[in-house]
Protein backbone atom coordinates (compact mmCIF):
# COMPACT_ATOMS: atom_id res chain seq x y z
CA UNK A 1 0.00 0.00 0.00
CA UNK A 2 2.75 2.51 0.91
CA UNK A 3 3.80 2.33 -2.65
CA UNK A 4 0.50 3.15 -3.94
CA UNK A 5 0.17 6.09 -1.69
CA UNK A 6 3.48 7.29 -2.93
CA UNK A 7 2.39 6.91 -6.84
CA UNK A 8 -0.71 9.02 -5.74
CA UNK A 9 0.72 11.51 -4.23
CA UNK A 10 3.46 11.92 -7.57
CA UNK A 11 0.12 12.02 -9.40
CA UNK A 12 -1.76 14.42 -7.91
CA UNK A 13 1.31 16.87 -7.46
CA UNK A 14 1.69 16.31 -11.71
CA UNK A 15 -2.07 16.46 -12.07
CA UNK A 16 -2.61 13.22 -12.86
CA UNK A 17 -6.09 11.60 -12.83
CA UNK A 18 -5.98 8.52 -14.39
CA UNK A 19 -2.44 6.61 -14.90
CA UNK A 20 -2.14 3.00 -17.10
CA UNK A 21 0.90 1.74 -15.52
CA UNK A 22 2.16 -0.86 -18.31
CA UNK A 23 5.96 -1.01 -18.02
CA UNK A 24 6.18 -5.28 -15.67
CA UNK A 25 8.79 -3.58 -13.92
CA UNK A 26 6.36 -0.98 -12.41
CA UNK A 27 3.79 -2.87 -12.39
CA UNK A 28 6.05 -5.34 -9.74
CA UNK A 29 6.83 -2.05 -8.14
CA UNK A 30 3.19 -1.21 -7.54
CA UNK A 31 1.47 -4.47 -6.98
CA UNK A 32 4.12 -7.13 -5.60
CA UNK A 33 3.47 -9.51 -8.81
CA UNK A 34 6.47 -11.63 -10.15
CA UNK A 35 4.80 -12.76 -13.79
CA UNK A 36 5.62 -11.30 -16.94
CA UNK A 37 1.83 -9.55 -18.39
CA UNK A 38 -0.18 -7.40 -16.71
CA UNK A 39 -0.49 -3.45 -16.15
CA UNK A 40 -2.48 -1.02 -13.34
CA UNK A 41 -5.23 1.26 -14.05
CA UNK A 42 -5.04 3.78 -10.78
CA UNK A 43 -6.72 7.14 -10.27
CA UNK A 44 -6.95 9.03 -7.09
CA UNK A 45 -9.49 6.84 -5.57
CA UNK A 46 -9.33 3.35 -7.33
CA UNK A 47 -7.33 1.16 -8.81
CA UNK A 48 -7.26 -2.69 -10.65
CA UNK A 49 -4.67 -5.21 -11.53
CA UNK A 50 -5.33 -6.15 -14.63
CA UNK A 51 -3.91 -9.77 -16.35
CA UNK A 52 -4.58 -12.93 -18.68
CA UNK A 53 -5.95 -16.25 -17.26
CA UNK A 54 -2.49 -17.87 -17.10
CA UNK A 55 -1.95 -15.88 -14.03
CA UNK A 56 -5.44 -15.74 -11.99
CA UNK A 57 -3.94 -17.89 -8.61
CA UNK A 58 -0.73 -15.89 -8.94
CA UNK A 59 -2.13 -12.40 -8.93
CA UNK A 60 -4.56 -14.04 -5.99
CA UNK A 61 -1.59 -14.52 -4.14
CA UNK A 62 0.21 -11.50 -4.65
CA UNK A 63 -1.78 -8.53 -5.56
CA UNK A 64 -3.28 -7.49 -2.01
CA UNK A 65 -4.07 -3.85 -2.35
CA UNK A 66 -6.50 -3.85 -5.36
CA UNK A 67 -8.89 -6.21 -6.79
CA UNK A 68 -7.45 -8.14 -10.13
CA UNK A 69 -9.62 -8.29 -13.13
CA UNK A 70 -8.81 -11.14 -16.08
CA UNK A 71 -9.64 -12.32 -19.36
CA UNK A 72 -9.11 -15.24 -21.26
CA UNK A 73 -9.22 -15.95 -25.54
CA UNK A 74 -10.53 -15.00 -27.48
CA UNK A 75 -10.30 -11.47 -25.58
CA UNK A 76 -7.66 -9.45 -26.92
CA UNK A 77 -5.83 -7.47 -23.61
CA UNK A 78 -6.19 -3.93 -25.66
CA UNK A 79 -9.97 -4.73 -25.75
CA UNK A 80 -9.99 -5.82 -21.93
CA UNK A 81 -7.86 -2.67 -21.19
CA UNK A 82 -10.89 -0.76 -23.07
CA UNK A 83 -13.42 -2.36 -20.79
CA UNK A 84 -12.20 -1.63 -17.53
CA UNK A 85 -11.06 2.04 -18.11
CA UNK A 86 -14.81 2.85 -19.55
CA UNK A 87 -15.94 0.99 -16.31
CA UNK A 88 -13.94 2.92 -14.35
CA UNK A 89 -15.21 6.46 -16.31
CA UNK A 90 -12.39 7.73 -17.12
CA UNK A 91 -11.94 10.34 -20.16
CA UNK A 92 -8.58 11.24 -19.49
CA UNK A 93 -5.72 8.54 -19.28
CA UNK A 94 -2.24 9.04 -18.83
CA UNK A 95 0.54 6.37 -20.40
CA UNK A 96 4.15 5.36 -19.22
CA UNK A 97 5.44 7.18 -22.96
CA UNK A 98 8.98 6.00 -21.69
CA UNK A 99 8.15 2.08 -22.25
CA UNK A 100 5.23 2.33 -24.87
CA UNK A 101 5.87 1.43 -28.45
CA UNK A 102 4.30 3.68 -31.16
CA UNK A 103 2.18 0.92 -32.28
CA UNK A 104 1.15 -0.28 -28.71
CA UNK A 105 0.04 3.75 -28.60
CA UNK A 106 -1.54 3.23 -32.01
CA UNK A 107 -3.85 0.40 -30.75
CA UNK A 108 -4.60 1.88 -27.54
CA UNK A 109 -5.93 5.39 -29.40
CA UNK A 110 -8.21 2.97 -31.67
CA UNK A 111 -9.83 0.72 -28.92
CA UNK A 112 -10.47 3.49 -25.77
CA UNK A 113 -12.98 5.42 -27.69
CA UNK A 114 -13.20 8.49 -26.39
CA UNK A 115 -10.68 8.62 -24.17
CA UNK A 116 -7.99 11.14 -24.54
CA UNK A 117 -4.61 9.76 -24.54
CA UNK A 118 -1.69 11.42 -22.70
CA UNK A 119 2.11 10.77 -22.60
CA UNK A 120 4.28 11.76 -19.27
CA UNK A 121 3.33 9.51 -17.33
CA UNK A 122 6.73 7.83 -16.50
CA UNK A 123 6.30 8.85 -12.54
CA UNK A 124 7.12 5.12 -11.12
CA UNK A 125 11.00 5.41 -12.09
CA UNK A 126 11.68 8.32 -10.10
CA UNK A 127 10.01 7.10 -6.99
CA UNK A 128 11.62 3.66 -7.54
CA UNK A 129 15.37 5.00 -6.64
CA UNK A 130 14.68 5.79 -3.11
CA UNK A 131 13.86 2.17 -1.71
CA UNK A 132 12.17 1.32 1.60
CA UNK A 133 13.59 -0.34 4.35
CA UNK A 134 11.78 -3.68 3.59
CA UNK A 135 13.42 -3.78 -0.27
CA UNK A 136 16.96 -2.38 1.13
CA UNK A 137 16.69 -5.73 3.65
CA UNK A 138 16.05 -7.96 0.38
CA UNK A 139 19.19 -6.13 -1.30
CA UNK A 140 21.07 -6.40 1.70
CA UNK A 141 20.21 -10.23 1.30
CA UNK A 142 20.60 -10.90 -1.76
CA UNK A 143 24.77 -9.29 -1.45
CA UNK A 144 24.90 -11.83 1.25
CA UNK A 145 24.20 -14.32 -0.93
CA UNK A 146 26.70 -13.08 -3.56
CA UNK A 147 29.09 -12.66 -0.95
CA UNK A 148 28.99 -16.17 -0.24
CA UNK A 149 28.95 -17.26 -3.71
CA UNK A 150 32.10 -15.60 -4.55
CA UNK A 151 33.93 -17.19 -1.38
CA UNK A 152 32.78 -20.35 -2.99
CA UNK A 153 34.09 -20.07 -6.80
CA UNK A 154 37.40 -18.77 -5.87
CA UNK A 155 38.12 -22.60 -5.38
CA UNK A 156 37.12 -23.33 -9.11
CA UNK A 157 40.20 -20.49 -10.24
CA UNK A 158 43.33 -22.54 -11.28
CA UNK A 159 45.20 -23.09 -14.65
CA UNK A 160 43.61 -25.68 -16.97
CA UNK A 161 39.70 -24.58 -15.56
CA UNK A 162 37.42 -23.54 -18.14
CA UNK A 163 35.72 -20.22 -18.06
CA UNK A 164 32.46 -21.84 -18.71
CA UNK A 165 33.11 -24.45 -15.69
CA UNK A 166 33.33 -21.28 -13.37
CA UNK A 167 30.16 -20.25 -14.65
CA UNK A 168 28.07 -23.05 -14.17
CA UNK A 169 29.73 -23.34 -10.77
CA UNK A 170 28.34 -19.64 -9.86
CA UNK A 171 24.93 -20.87 -11.13
CA UNK A 172 24.95 -23.82 -9.51
CA UNK A 173 26.12 -22.24 -6.17
CA UNK A 174 22.86 -19.53 -6.19
CA UNK A 175 19.95 -22.01 -7.68
CA UNK A 176 21.24 -24.60 -4.66
CA UNK A 177 21.09 -22.21 -2.22
CA UNK A 178 17.40 -21.74 -2.90
CA UNK A 179 17.88 -18.13 -4.92
CA UNK A 180 17.43 -17.00 -8.33
CA UNK A 181 20.02 -15.53 -10.64
CA UNK A 182 19.73 -11.90 -11.00
CA UNK A 183 21.17 -12.07 -14.07
CA UNK A 184 23.41 -14.39 -16.43
CA UNK A 185 26.57 -14.13 -15.23
CA UNK A 186 29.85 -13.01 -16.76
CA UNK A 187 33.10 -14.91 -16.66
CA UNK A 188 36.08 -13.80 -18.54
CA UNK A 189 39.52 -14.83 -18.58
CA UNK A 190 43.31 -12.99 -19.93
CA UNK A 191 42.80 -10.83 -22.83
CA UNK A 192 38.62 -12.08 -23.40
CA UNK A 193 38.34 -10.49 -19.79
CA UNK A 194 38.50 -6.89 -21.94
CA UNK A 195 35.40 -7.72 -22.60
CA UNK A 196 33.23 -5.66 -20.30
CA UNK A 197 30.19 -8.00 -21.03
CA UNK A 198 32.06 -11.57 -22.42
CA UNK A 199 30.41 -14.43 -21.86
CA UNK A 200 31.94 -17.44 -20.81
CA UNK A 201 33.21 -19.70 -23.36
CA UNK A 202 35.22 -23.11 -23.66
CA UNK A 203 38.89 -21.32 -22.71
CA UNK A 204 40.91 -22.55 -20.01
CA UNK A 205 42.01 -20.38 -17.65
CA UNK A 206 45.80 -19.74 -17.92
CA UNK A 207 48.38 -19.08 -15.74
CA UNK A 208 49.23 -14.85 -15.56
CA UNK A 209 45.02 -14.44 -17.06
CA UNK A 210 42.72 -12.04 -15.28
CA UNK A 211 39.47 -13.82 -14.58
CA UNK A 212 36.34 -11.10 -14.18
CA UNK A 213 33.40 -12.91 -12.66
CA UNK A 214 30.48 -10.35 -12.55
CA UNK A 215 27.25 -11.99 -11.35
CA UNK A 216 24.42 -11.48 -8.65
CA UNK A 217 21.54 -13.16 -6.70
CA UNK A 218 17.73 -12.66 -7.03
CA UNK A 219 16.25 -12.76 -3.11
CA UNK A 220 12.27 -11.69 -2.83
CA UNK A 221 12.16 -10.21 -6.21
CA UNK A 222 15.58 -8.06 -5.16
CA UNK A 223 18.78 -8.26 -6.86
CA UNK A 224 22.18 -7.91 -6.20
CA UNK A 225 25.03 -7.41 -8.55
CA UNK A 226 29.08 -7.95 -7.68
CA UNK A 227 31.92 -7.92 -9.67
CA UNK A 228 36.04 -9.42 -8.75
CA UNK A 229 38.87 -9.86 -10.70
CA UNK A 230 41.30 -12.17 -9.50
CA UNK A 231 44.95 -13.29 -11.39
CA UNK A 232 45.90 -17.31 -11.74
CA UNK A 233 49.12 -18.12 -10.61
CA UNK A 234 51.17 -15.12 -11.19
CA UNK A 235 50.52 -11.78 -11.67
CA UNK A 236 53.28 -9.10 -12.71
CA UNK A 237 53.87 -5.63 -12.17
CA UNK A 238 51.39 -4.69 -14.79
CA UNK A 239 48.51 -6.83 -13.34
CA UNK A 240 49.10 -5.21 -10.14
CA UNK A 241 49.48 -1.61 -11.29
CA UNK A 242 46.26 -1.61 -13.21
CA UNK A 243 44.36 -3.36 -10.40
CA UNK A 244 45.53 -1.00 -7.70
CA UNK A 245 44.51 1.88 -9.73
CA UNK A 246 40.68 0.24 -10.84
CA UNK A 247 40.57 -0.22 -6.71
CA UNK A 248 41.64 3.41 -6.00
CA UNK A 249 39.03 5.12 -8.41
CA UNK A 250 36.43 2.89 -6.36
CA UNK A 251 37.12 3.46 -3.28
CA UNK A 252 37.80 7.13 -4.50
CA UNK A 253 34.32 7.22 -6.07
CA UNK A 254 32.92 5.84 -2.76
CA UNK A 255 34.06 8.45 -0.33
CA UNK A 256 32.43 11.44 -1.74
CA UNK A 257 29.18 9.76 -1.95
CA UNK A 258 26.67 11.19 0.00
CA UNK A 259 22.71 12.93 -0.26
CA UNK A 260 23.20 16.09 -2.24
CA UNK A 261 25.75 14.96 -4.43
CA UNK A 262 25.15 14.74 -8.53
CA UNK A 263 26.31 11.33 -10.06
CA UNK A 264 28.17 12.91 -12.52
CA UNK A 265 30.60 14.30 -10.40
CA UNK A 266 31.18 10.87 -8.97
CA UNK A 267 31.91 8.97 -12.14
CA UNK A 268 34.08 12.33 -12.51
CA UNK A 269 35.94 11.39 -9.74
CA UNK A 270 37.05 7.71 -11.15
CA UNK A 271 37.87 8.92 -14.11
CA UNK A 272 40.24 11.30 -12.57
CA UNK A 273 42.12 8.65 -10.72
CA UNK A 274 42.57 6.67 -14.24
CA UNK A 275 43.89 9.64 -15.73
CA UNK A 276 46.53 9.53 -13.16
CA UNK A 277 48.08 7.09 -14.80
CA UNK A 278 46.56 7.57 -18.59
CA UNK A 279 43.90 4.61 -18.13
CA UNK A 280 40.72 6.85 -18.63
CA UNK A 281 40.85 6.33 -22.43
CA UNK A 282 39.74 2.53 -21.33
CA UNK A 283 37.00 3.08 -18.69
CA UNK A 284 34.07 3.35 -21.89
CA UNK A 285 30.77 2.83 -19.36
CA UNK A 286 29.67 4.37 -16.37
CA UNK A 287 30.81 4.08 -12.86
CA UNK A 288 26.96 2.70 -11.53
CA UNK A 289 23.94 2.17 -11.86
CA UNK A 290 20.49 1.82 -9.91
CA UNK A 291 20.17 -1.47 -8.18
CA UNK A 292 16.36 -3.39 -6.80
CA UNK A 293 13.74 -5.44 -8.56
CA UNK A 294 15.79 -5.28 -11.82
CA UNK A 295 19.29 -5.42 -12.12
CA UNK A 296 19.41 -2.09 -14.09
CA UNK A 297 17.24 -0.28 -12.16
CA UNK A 298 16.44 3.64 -12.20
CA UNK A 299 19.67 6.02 -11.76
CA UNK A 300 22.97 6.08 -13.87
CA UNK A 301 25.80 7.17 -12.98
CA UNK A 302 27.67 8.16 -15.68
CA UNK A 303 29.12 11.92 -16.92
CA UNK A 304 26.08 12.99 -18.97
CA UNK A 305 23.38 11.66 -15.37
CA UNK A 306 21.18 14.14 -14.21
CA UNK A 307 20.54 12.21 -11.26
CA UNK A 308 21.19 13.35 -7.60
CA UNK A 309 22.43 11.13 -4.53
CA UNK A 310 19.44 10.72 -1.80
CA UNK A 311 19.01 8.54 1.09
CA UNK A 312 17.39 5.14 0.11
CA UNK A 313 19.07 4.63 -3.33
CA UNK A 314 21.10 1.95 -3.55
CA UNK A 315 24.17 1.83 -6.21
CA UNK A 316 26.29 -0.23 -8.11
CA UNK A 317 30.04 1.14 -8.02
CA UNK A 318 31.68 -0.62 -10.55
CA UNK A 319 34.87 1.35 -12.16
CA UNK A 320 36.74 -0.80 -14.94
CA UNK A 321 39.92 -0.58 -17.54
CA UNK A 322 39.72 -2.96 -20.73
CA UNK A 323 43.17 -2.72 -22.50
CA UNK A 324 42.73 -4.99 -25.57
CA UNK A 325 45.70 -8.02 -25.76
CA UNK A 326 46.22 -7.45 -21.90
CA UNK A 327 43.10 -7.86 -20.39
CA UNK A 328 40.74 -5.97 -17.76
CA UNK A 329 39.51 -5.38 -14.28
CA UNK A 330 36.41 -4.36 -12.87
CA UNK A 331 35.75 -4.20 -8.90
CA UNK A 332 31.93 -3.74 -8.21
CA UNK A 333 30.02 -3.30 -4.69
CA UNK A 334 26.61 -2.31 -4.24
CA UNK A 335 25.81 0.26 -1.59
CA UNK A 336 23.03 2.00 -0.54
CA UNK A 337 23.10 6.28 0.31
CA UNK A 338 22.60 6.51 3.81
CA UNK A 339 21.55 10.34 5.82
CA UNK A 340 25.31 10.94 5.94
CA UNK A 341 27.12 8.55 3.55
CA UNK A 342 26.99 5.01 1.83
CA UNK A 343 26.66 1.55 3.72
CA UNK A 344 28.28 -0.66 1.31
CA UNK A 345 26.44 -4.06 1.14
CA UNK A 346 28.68 -6.48 -0.83
CA UNK A 347 31.86 -7.75 1.89
CA UNK A 348 34.02 -10.06 -0.59
CA UNK A 349 37.13 -8.77 -0.75
CA UNK A 350 39.04 -6.66 -2.62
CA UNK A 351 42.75 -6.65 -2.34
CA UNK A 352 44.36 -8.16 -5.63
CA UNK A 353 43.55 -12.22 -5.08
CA UNK A 354 46.27 -14.54 -6.81
CA UNK A 355 44.93 -17.76 -7.20
CA UNK A 356 45.32 -20.34 -6.02
CA UNK A 357 46.87 -19.71 -2.85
Amino acid sequence: MINIERLRAKMSESEIGALLVSDIANVKWLTGFTGTSGCVLITNSAARFITDSRYTLQAEEQVRDMPTHWFQSPVALDEFIAKNVSEMGISKLWIEGGSVTYSTYEGWRDKFSGVELRGGGDLIPRLRMVKSPEEIELVRQACGVADACFDNVIRMIQPGVREWDVNLDIEFFIRRSGYELGFDPIVVSGERSARPHGKATEKKLEVGDFVTMDFGAKVGGYCSDITRTVVVAEATDRHREVYGQVLKAQLAAMEMMRPGVRAADVDRRARDVFDEIGLAKYFGHGLGHGLGSVVHDTGRMSSTSTDVLEPGQVWTVEPGVYIPGFGGVRIEDDVVVTDSGIEVLTHSPKDLMVLPK
